[in-house]
């Protein structure tokens, strides 16, 4: 799961110690526990399990077996597994209010004649078909006239709402370090492949993909009508080869404290010389800002330096291939299909490309995600799960206070600090109280291309006016219909929307048990998002500041390098090791929300025996339905892509990984030496 706000969208999101006795119920005790247990089922899909497989040597192979043998990840996929399946559902539901929408008129300018007016306009292809690149004109001849490299930077401050083309974006957020009110930030950018890694490594695998993509620039240039295609595509991946050199990694970019650098325009023009910066800012409808937040202060040197001795015809070429790649799939199906052999045949794997109806509606969910998600709220979200969220919640934050009182590696005087923060959460479950307005926003059933810049520029109007306004503490980083979860650091504040609350992360009808280990643990991962390694570093109200003792912290990082170890270690496919360093967050998280999700379920029990459900006690139900929800399936392009970039590890090791480390799993399931989830006790990690 994403996390953080996933600042910027990526924003992003993620999916928690005692024994089996627990302690007493405290106030807040799930409501839940006076049921007649017995009467509600386990929640466990017993045909996925594979008995033949001991749950001591591999708990997602025993938990998912069956279901890996018999599931094909279907054509139109790069991957398959439980996320996938509820995404497919929540598409279905907003399918189906789209069509109905669709196949009728609406008053111009309301919300209904917007979200169908964007449905007809991609599916259009008549339309797209005749108009060919004319809708990119103005900004062709934008580049076509740029004469010098002032008039490149301009360029770059003009093109901020359409996000491509530019090798640093600017946005507006949450001052991390005054989270009650907002500042412009500035970030590196301009790759077309997914990571500064595809650039920088020479194994055949690597060089063959740098290939293929020179290809299909040159299959660009080939279907606009312009020369030189060969040529143009050695230049623009030379120019990104030469951006990912200076570029942070990943990892790199985790640090909350390294990419908080305040400053003002003057200290950035010191600093990055030989680019108008006042101009950029200027053309980015910024011109009045006092100071800015820049997240890579070495790469903005480098890249002020690196525009002035790249040539301007290589930056047009540069420039127009951003554009056709950003725009490809509102172009005719020529450009869209030479797209999607490269992003998603020999990227990530798929066998075709999903249907033009499917693509429809995830642009429209683009553009209008909450006008589209108030509706499916009121078709398809169910009261009594929003209810039930706000008791388990509830019994998390006890849970995780508890936990925090018990540790017995960090000081009293620490655990003041954690236990106020905890103390000041927020939690948003299911849907807005307050619904976002597209009033800025005009949407023509003739104009695909149009409808996606006046989105970009809407939205981006919407992000730069917040300059000098009060935080929206109402505002969602997600949709109701997204299916995935996350915690914001500015806003200290946990959110799970809508689509999330089905099987087999939530199930109203299952036993306590797989709801603690699948939705619970879930909670506990998006609290201990606020205590990871970057977690940690915020305050209850959203700041960075250090609230750790030097031996508090120096205890932290002891167990979270152990933890890196750990998934340094695995290796999912070829030659390629999963980062322990890039993961982190998340794995810290899977391990909170599992270990605190273990005590809020215990604590729900009262001190009765929980009862036991198709042969599996309490404790063995919690964990499998921990194992339920990271089932999936990958092809090896994805796979490959996923360990390279992706915070989250795979499925598999989001199962293997905690559990091995946690005592409560070792008792549930008999786990001795030599089984294969056994870790000696001196290299398990226990933090939270």
């Amino acid at each position: 799961m994403k996390k953080t706000l996933l600042s910027s969208v990526a924003l992003a999101v993620s999916l928690a110690l005692s024994g089996c006795g627990g302690d007493p119920a405290p106030a807040t005790q799930d409501t839940s526990a006076t049921q007649t247990q017995t009467a509600l089922s386990s929640g466990i899909e017993l045909e996925n399990l594979d008995r033949t497989v001991a749950p001591q040597q591999n708990f997602f192979r025993f938990v998912n077996g069956q279901w890996l043998e018999r599931t094909e990840i279907p054509a139109d996929r790069a991957r398959w597994g439980s996320f996938d399946e509820l995404r497919e559902v929540s598409e279905q539901h907003v399918l189906a209010i789209i069509n109905e929408l669709a196949a009728e008129q609406h008053a111009k300018d309301s919300d209904a004649q917007k979200i169908a007016d964007m449905f007809r306009s991609f599916q259009d292809t008549d339309t797209i078909e005749a108009l060919g690149l004319t809708p990119l004109q103005s900004h062709l001849a934008a580049i076509d006239a740029l004469d010098n490299h002032d008039d490149l930077t301009t360029l770059w401050g003009q093109w901020q709402p359409i996000r491509t083309g530019t090798p640093l974006v600017v946005f507006v957020g949450q001052d991390q370090r005054q989270s009650d009110q907002y500042i412009t930030a500035a970030s590196q950018s301009g790759l077309g492949l997914p990571d500064r890694d595809y650039y920088l490594k020479d194994d055949e695998r690597s060089l063959k993909l740098i290939e293929d993509y020179q290809a299909m620039i040159a299959r660009f240039w080939q279907l606009a009508g312009w020369d030189d295609g060969d040529k143009a595509a050695e230049t623009v991946v030379a120019i990104e080869r030469q951006l990912a050199e200076i570029q942070w990694s990943r990892v790199q970019n985790r640090d909350r404290n390294a990419t908080y650098n305040k400053m003002t325009l003057a200290e950035l023009a010191e600093s990055a010389p030989g680019m108008d910066w006042q101009s950029l800012f200027n053309a980015a409808e910024l011109a009045d800002i006092n100071e800015l937040v820049v997240r890579q202060p070495s790469y903005f040197t480098a890249v002020a330096e690196l525009q002035q001795q790249i040539a301007i015809a290589d930056w047009q070429q540069y420039l127009r291939f951003h554009l056709i790649r950003s725009s490809a799939s509102m172009l005719p199906t020529a450009f869209d299909e030479a797209s999607f052999d490269f992003y998603g045949r020999i990227l990530s794997g798929q066998e075709e490309q999903r249907s033009r109806e499917k693509r429809a509606v995830q642009a429209t969910e683009r553009m209008l995600g909450f006008l589209v998600g108030k509706k499916y709220v009121e078709r398809h979200f169910q009261p009594e799960a929003k209810a039930r969220m706000d008791e388990l919640v509830k019994n998390f934050m006890v849970a995780f206070s508890q936990a925090i009182d018990e540790l017995e590696w960090m000081s009293d005087e620490t655990k003041v600090e954690a236990q106020a923060k905890l103390a000041s959460f927020n939690t948003k479950i299911g849907y807005p109280d307050v619904w976002r307005d597209y009033d800025c926003l005009t949407i023509a059933a003739d104009d695909l291309m149009g409808n996606a810049r006046r989105s970009s520029e809407c939205e981006y109007q919407r992000m730069i006016g917040r300059l000098g306004q009060p935080v929206d503490r109402d505002e969602w980083g997600m949709t109701p219909q997204t299916v995935n979860a996350y915690y914001s650091s500015t806003m200290n504040e946990i959110v799970f929307p809508a689509a999330i609350l089905q099987p087999p992360f939530f199930d109203v009808n299952a036993d306590d048990a797989l709801n603690y280990g699948a939705i619970g643990a879930v909670i506990g991962h998006e609290i201990t998002h606020g205590f990871d390694d970057q977690g940690r570093r915020s305050d209850g109200e959203g700041n960075l500041r250090d609230w750790w003792s030097e031996e508090d912290e120096r205890q932290f990082r002891e167990r979270a390098e152990l933890m890196v170890e750990q998934f340094n270690a695995f290796n999912p496919i070829d030659d390629l090791y999963l980062q322990g360093a890039l993961g982190l967050g998340e794995n810290i998280a899977d391990l909170g929300g599992l270990t605190v999700g273990y005590r809020a379920y215990q604590n729900s029990l009262q001190g009765q025996p929980a009862p036991v459900i198709d042969g599996f006690t309490g404790s063995q139900r919690f964990f499998i339905g921990w194992g339920q929800i990271w089932r999936i399936k990958f092809r090896d392009e994805a796979l490959r892509q996923q360990v390279i970039t992706g915070p989250h590890s795979p499925g598999k090791y989001r199962v293997l990984g905690p559990l091995s480390n946690m005592p409560e799993f070792y008792e549930a399931f008999d786990v001795q030496p030599g089984d294969g989830m056994y870790r000696e006790e001196d290299v398990r990690v226990k933090i939270w």
